[in-house]
């Protein structure tokens, strides 16, 4: 049996049309990935590789319907051009698979002259987007920039091929990449049939990559939209970090999709499947290849593999490398494997080692002093990245790393010499990885560990004041109770109230060093501020001090108090001595 997982192949790696090195099989799939408006029968389309997502459109007798909009308005218009190619018909409704690609809405209204356009979608879709862009805010964008390879160059040997299931997270041709979400005006949360344009149609939750996901089926023209069958295997784990994907939840999707027994199958990304067969034989494909992940992780785990020795054991068997549905174009089966035991189990692997392991950076300074030294350890990896042995030159080199803190105080720092060895063994898993978002992730650690790329501002709460702006008050407010630094609010029992100009309040309660937000009522002291300045102070635009002394926040004479409970939490603008950012 190979006992190492088939993650990347340190013998494949090719050079792409840009100059790229990356494993031959990810620069061949960019070919899946480009630009086309295609047709299917005479009254469906779908654009693909005008961004990371689809757009895709059905004529009804009344009209056009929109399948999502992408991530701006500048990529729906685009589409929009496309499609004026092949039809005139007037949009008369828009709907949403999903609240990953609903950015680009505005474009609809402003083409079809109506502001009262139907719009469809999960009932879930706000909250989605909410819950992704407050309290967990800079680990998601951090991901982002990892994973789809936003901060690396367009062209050499770091430059982006693809992005798995796009040609790209956001196409340059979009910039300035405007915002045009607009909810959904009619909404569902179970089996649904509706009329639009003149067609039946039924909306299926089916949770995918996205709790909100739906699977749309037009019966009279034999056409489904999903988001279940990707140009790639589906991702249960997603690098750039997300809650846990349930496979057996995605597996009743996919049993559900392929029982309609559609001839045209459209999807949220990639090229689409034509033909019965053919479509029915990709999805259950598909879905046998998750439900192989699943349940070898599980029999694994019931015979006691921990998950070092689980990784080994599960690998796809070969039929699936015979469709591109199935093969590692975006993650890998090995990350895979551990999501799906995490997310049953918990992180903790019954290894004994895992229990209760000894600290960063404590951990790294024990490991290389066993192993004869800093010179003993770097001589080790200098070989193993000649006999391209990445996986233990990336190890032995995060040991002399992680091994001091950085002036941030994290287990982050190393000789320069040291951290251009672990970027080294990153570039080699990123040129020979047949996955986007490996390549992607590892190429932008590297570039970063190299001195190349700053990834710093990634690292705390960035509020965007036009963000702010788009929802109610006193809802940013909660988020403030993940950036206490516990060791300000020591000794601090107290209650604040934020009352803003459209009447809302907020409030939080410092007890015991944690923040606890309330609903504004019986509070020690109130903050009364506009919602045009609250999302300048969060913003970073102008500080809380600069606020009070030009009278555009007011607190009955309580200034000093003020201050300092605000002063408890992560933002430069909430402290005493800052000034206008």
């Amino acid at each position: 049996m190979n006992l190492i997982p088939a993650s990347f192949d340190p013998s494949a790696t090719a050079t792409g049309p840009e100059g790229q090195r990356a494993h031959p099989a990810t620069i061949d799939h960019s070919q899946r990935l480009e630009e086309k408006l295609y047709k299917l029968g005479s009254h469906a389309w779908t654009m693909v590789g005008n961004g990371l997502s689809n757009q895709s459109f059905i004529e009804g007798p009344e009209g056009l319907i929109v399948i999502d909009t992408g991530e701006c308005i500048e990529e729906m218009n685009a589409a929009l051009a496309a499609i004026r190619q092949e039809t005139s018909a007037p949009i008369v409704a828009c709907i949403y698979t999903h609240f990953h690609y609903v950015g680009g809405t505005q474009a609809l209204l402003d083409e079809s002259g109506n502001a009262d356009l139907p719009i469809y979608g999960h009932s879930g879709i706000d909250a989605n987007l909410m819950r992704f862009s407050g309290e967990v805010g800079p680990r998601g964008a951090r991901g982002l920039v990892h994973q789809f390879a936003v901060a690396l160059p367009t062209e050499g040997e770091d430059g982006l091929v693809n992005v798995g299931l796009g040609r790209f997270y956001r196409n340059p041709a979009h910039a300035p990449f405007t915002r045009g979400y607009i909810s959904a005006k009619h909404t569902f949360s179970e089996n649904t049939t509706l009329s639009i344009a003149g067609l039946k149609v039924e909306i299926y939750p089916a949770p995918s990559d996205a709790t909100d996901s739906v699977t749309i089926w037009f019966p009279e023209l034999s056409v489904a939209i999903n988001n279940l069958l990707w140009p790639a295997l589906f991702n249960v784990f997603a690098i750039r970090g997300e809650e846990y994907r349930d496979p057996r939840v995605l597996l009743r999707g996919l049993d559900q999709l392929e029982g309609l027994k559609a001839n045209y199958l459209l999807g949220a990304h990639g090229p689409p499947v034509e033909g019965a067969q053919l479509i029915s034989d990709s999805i259950i494909d598909s879905r046998d290849a998750i439900q192989y992940m699943w349940d070898q992780t599980v029999r694994g785990a019931n015979q006691g593999l921990t998950l070092d020795q689980l990784v080994t054991v599960v690998q796809l068997p070969e039929h699936f490398k015979s469709r591109y549905q199935t093969q590692q174009f975006y993650g890998v089966v090995e990350h895979h494997v551990r999501q799906i035991y995490t997310g049953l189990f918990g992180w903790f692997d019954e290894d004994e080692a895992k229990l209760f392991p000894t600290p960063a950076p404590d951990r790294g300074r024990k490991l290389v002093e066993g192993f004869g030294g800093t010179a003993k350890v770097r001589a080790i990896i200098d070989q193993a990245l000649r006999d391209q042995d990445y996986r233990w030159a990336i190890e032995l080199s995060s040991w002399l790393v992680r091994a001091s803190l950085n002036d941030h105080g994290r287990a982050d720092a190393g000789e320069q010499e040291d951290r251009n060895r672990l970027a080294a063994g990153l570039r080699g898993v990123a040129q020979s990885t047949t996955a986007a978002n490996i390549r992607n992730w590892c190429l932008t650690r590297a570039r970063e560990l190299e001195g190349l790329l700053d990834v710093d501002r990634l690292r705390g709460h960035r509020f965007r004041a036009a963000d702010l702006l788009r929802g109610a008050p006193a809802d940013s407010v909660p988020v403030l109770k993940v950036l206490l630094v516990p060791a300000r609010a020591e000794g601090l029992a107290a209650t604040l109230c934020i009352a803003f100009d459209d009447g809302s309040r907020a409030g939080l309660r410092l007890r015991h060093q944690v923040a606890i937000p309330t609903n504004g009522a019986n509070a020690d002291m109130t903050l009364m501020i506009s919602h045009q300045h609250w999302a300048q102070l969060l913003g970073g635009k102008v500080a809380l001090a600069t606020l009070l002394a030009d009278g555009n926040a007011d607190t009955a004479g309580m200034d000093e108090q003020v201050q300092r409970f605000l002063s408890c939490f992560d933002l430069p603008t909430l402290q005493p001595a800052s000034t206008s950012a």
